[in-house]
């Protein structure tokens, strides 16, 4: 079998996805790449970054099946970062849902979590997962 290369990106949906990139942007430093509307004004497909990792997020009930018919919030993205105490100084101070605070684990990561507006829950930390390949 032959070694390909694998990205993943989350895609989250929002009942509001403009609020919901506005908070991405204020609140966690992410920048706006890509906001694709339909004609009712229903974000399709958007695109943000932070650092070198991006999400992806759009409108829930709207597009294509079978991600029409998907919920909006309860998902939980994990985001690897260096600076983990002056991401979460930034998002205490811009008024953040904050339901961990940062704190050091037993496998060696520096972590803290944010909900956003709908519920979803962004956990930031230093821990790096690697694949274990056979």
């Amino acid at each position: 079998m032959t070694e390909t290369t694998t990205t993943i990106y989350p895609n989250l949906l929002y009942r509001d996805p403009v609020a919901a990139m506005d908070w991405l942007e204020r609140t966690l430093g992410f920048r706006r790449a890509e906001d694709v509307r339909d004609e009712e004004g229903n974000v399709i497909h958007a695109e943000l970054g932070l650092g070198t990792a991006t999400v992806m997020l759009g409108t829930a009930g709207a597009g294509r099946e079978p991600f029409r018919d998907l919920p909006p919030g309860g998902s939980l993205v994990y985001c690897a970062i260096d600076d983990v105490d002056g991401l979460f100084e930034r998002s205490k101070a811009a008024g953040a849902d904050i339901p961990l605070e940062p704190l050091d684990t037993d496998y060696g990561s520096r972590d803290f979590a944010v909900r956003d507006p709908e519920g979803n829950v962004w956990a930031f930390g230093t821990y790096r997962p690697e694949a274990k390949r056979n």
